[in-house]
């Protein structure tokens, strides 16, 4: 499509959004949700759009709509998602106005986009990281387009956004590892009522500047012909040359900043008129009018316009609203593995450590599938992980497929989901569960809620590994627990192991589920040091072992004779606490059934009430400080699902509510759990 077919259809486009924002805005009591639109920033959104191919990758963010028609979505599509109506093709109501999703063979793939600023770009550079890791390995995953053209990878973002921490560690990564993905930013000088002069002392290609190896261009991005020729100068050495670039489009803001967030709240007269001139609507109409294009024409493009989106607005308002039913669908896709596999207990088999029951589980899947990769800090060749646990697995499978990475938290959990989009199945390190935090903006944005806001298309297959909990003193920032603040967040699973054969069993079945789990992995329990953990060997369970996610296990069982005597109890725990659990049931010869979690969510309820009622009596132990913890959420359910069977109290005991474990090992000791402290517990517990 050449000269003026290109600039008519841009032309049209940039009707239809116009048209829309004008709806949008006469019909304010309709279009109640919250929503952007794209007014000013047509020309670069529709340049950037039309140089893309199915094949391709694109997130936009949310004043991106003129983009998502230059890709082929129609007004009516666009609008179900304003209204929030039931057949809106992205989320189904769930998600704000122009925050898409897509998956089909005739546009670019659309990963879950979120409102918060810059958070997409870590997730579309790990799109880049995986169709890089496709195309060195040769795999069939890799979608190419018309003669071969290898696929791209766009990320828009406000200039504001560029501000964003995350944003530097994906521009660190990209350009380290020379990623084929354009960074399209729309500097409309406006953050929401922040402006640039306030916010920033520099534009984003100055900033860019300070990262060598990221290409970065500017252009007027209200003039469509100059931002279509950049656009597809830049994606053609994108698509040939394989590195990154930034452009920064320079455009106006002529809407509201949200419909909630209006512009008359905060700028000025004289800042809207400024604006207005460089409207790039008329500056192509004037364009193609002094290129002999007849006013005529035009008006016919303009009426069509205006018919067709007043059409779409009348059927998106007579859709349907979603289905209240279906609210809770789609938080998690099926898993494959539903029942135990494999051999636990081969003959012949030597009792292994944990953390080699780890390494070779990990050397097992990487063996099996091609398609994953290991990645986090130290864990490449040099080391193999500050605990060892990674070692020998570069030498064996490669630095393409395990390499290290900065010390980039959010980067290590966030580009897990670029990285699953196209089919790459990662494993990651957090060094220590206390440095996971700088990771939960994408754990809780954009991993927990990708499968839910895309019903379904885009689960994120990911396997986070976090070395956990206190001993030896370990000191305030390597010994917390973190599973109470994971265990806010919906949508992810969490593992706990605490023995070699459910390590391996665990790590198997949690890799091989679609969705998105975090395994703790406790850091005492890795090498049995600590005295009354050398049970945490085991033997190596078979290569095709796999322990499903949920399910619970017993440590020990109670005499049944205790049991039907009243004398007995149940302690319900996981981690360390099993071992606290199995020494301080010593002193009461068959009373004490040990549970062991094993997964705390998806959690065994079932198991768990069954047996709290069998016995009357339940202690949950965790090493987590008590207050407000998982276990005190968890001793409440079962209090309310068996109260009727309950002898006594559901008792919990956890470490003391302080803000960090102290380095001192009798500090330790002392805030900590201990086998004595959880004798007197269980002690009470059976005088009731």
């Amino acid at each position: 499509m050449e000269g003026t077919e290109l600039l008519l259809k841009a032309y049209r486009k940039m009707c239809l959004a116009a048209n829309m924002a004008d709806t949008y805005e006469s019909n304010r009591s309709i279009c109640k949700y919250v929503h952007s639109t794209s007014r000013g920033h047509e020309a670069i959104q529709l340049a950037a759009a039309f140089q893309l191919q199915p094949q391709d990758y694109v997130s936009p963010y949310y004043r991106d709509e003129s983009l998502l028609l230059g890709l082929g979505f129609s007004p009516y599509e666009l609008m179900l998602q304003l209204l929030a109506k039931g057949p809106d093709i992205f989320t189904g109501g769930r998600e704000y106005y122009s925050h898409p999703n897509y998956k089909g063979n005739d546009k670019p793939t659309i990963i879950h986009q979120s409102s918060a600023t810059g958070m997409q770009v870590i997730p579309t550079t790990g799109i880049a990281q995986g169709l890089q890791y496709l195309e060195q390995t040769l795999s069939p995953l890799l979608k190419k387009g018309v003669d071969g053209a290898m696929p791209v990878v766009v990320c828009s973002l406000g200039d504001a956004s560029v501000t964003e921490g995350e944003v530097s560690e994906a521009f660190q990564f990209a350009i380290l590892k020379k990623l084929p993905i354009i960074y399209l930013v729309q500097d409309n000088r406006w953050g929401i009522s922040v402006s640039a002069e306030e916010a920033r002392v520099m534009d984003a290609c100055a900033y860019a500047a300070g990262f060598p190896g990221l290409e970065a261009v500017k252009v007027d991005g209200s003039d469509f012909e100059a931002s279509y020729q950049l656009m597809q100068e830049v994606v053609g050495k994108v698509r040939k040359e394989r590195r990154p670039f930034l452009v920064q489009a320079s455009v106006p803001l002529l809407g509201h900043h949200t419909s909630g967030v209006r512009r008359e709240f905060y700028r000025t007269d004289e800042d809207l008129q400024q604006h207005a001139l460089r409207d790039p609507r008329p500056l192509l109409r004037s364009k193609l009018v002094n290129m002999g294009i007849s006013p005529v024409v035009l008006e016919q493009i303009e009426r069509e316009a205006a018919a067709e989106v007043a059409n779409d607005f009348a059927r998106a308002v007579a859709a349907p609203e979603p289905d209240p039913a279906l609210v809770t669908e789609h938080v998690f896709v099926p898993t494959p593995v539903q029942s135990e596999q494999g051999d636990r207990q081969p003959a012949g088999k030597e009792r292994v450590l944990m953390v080699d029951a780890a390494l070779f589980a990990i050397r097992e899947i990487m063996e099996q599938y091609p398609e994953a990769v290991l990645y986090g800090q130290d864990v490449g060749r040099r080391l193999g992980g500050v605990f060892r646990e990674a070692a020998t697995l570069a030498e064996h499978f490669g630095d393409h497929r395990v390499f290290n990475t900065a010390i980039q938290e959010a980067y290590i959990i966030g580009s897990t989901v670029g990285m699953s989009a196209v089919g790459v199945k990662p494993i990651v390190e957090v060094q220590f569960a206390d440095y996971i935090y700088p990771g939960f903006n994408q754990l809780v944005t954009e991993i927990s809620k990708s499968c839910y806001l895309s019903c379904g298309k885009f689960p994120v297959q990911t396997l986070i590994r976090v070395p956990i909990g206190a001993y030896g003193g370990g000191g305030p920032y390597h010994s917390g627990s973190i599973e109470s603040t994971l265990l806010t967040i919906k949508g992810i699973k969490v593992v706990y192991p605490s023995n070699a054969a459910d390590m391996k069993g665990l790590m198997k079945a949690a890799f091989l589920d679609p969705n998105p789990v975090v395994m703790l992995e406790h850091k005492g329990l890795y090498w049995s040091k600590v005295p009354g953990t050398e049970d945490a060997r085991r033997v190596e369970p078979s290569a095709d072992y796999v322990l499903p996610l949920g399910r619970a296990g017993f440590v020990q069982v109670a005499d049944p004779r205790q049991v039907n005597m009243g004398n007995s109890c149940v302690v319900v725990t996981y981690g360390m606490g099993v071992y606290w659990a199995k020494a301080a049931s010593r002193l009461f010869p068959g009373q004490v059934e040990i549970i062991d979690l094993r997964t705390l969510f998806p959690l065994d309820e079932e198991l768990v009430f069954e047996e709290v009622k069998r016995h009357g009596k339940c202690l949950v132990l965790t090493e987590e400080q008590q207050n407000n913890s998982f276990a005190e959420a968890l001793a409440g359910r079962i209090a309310g699902n068996c109260f009727q069977w309950l002898d006594a109290p559901v008792q919990v005991l956890g470490a003391l509510n302080l803000p960090a474990v102290p380095m001192n090992t009798g500090l330790e000791n002392a805030m900590l759990p201990t086998p004595e402290k959880v004798a007197l517990r269980i002690k009470q517990l059976l005088e009731y």
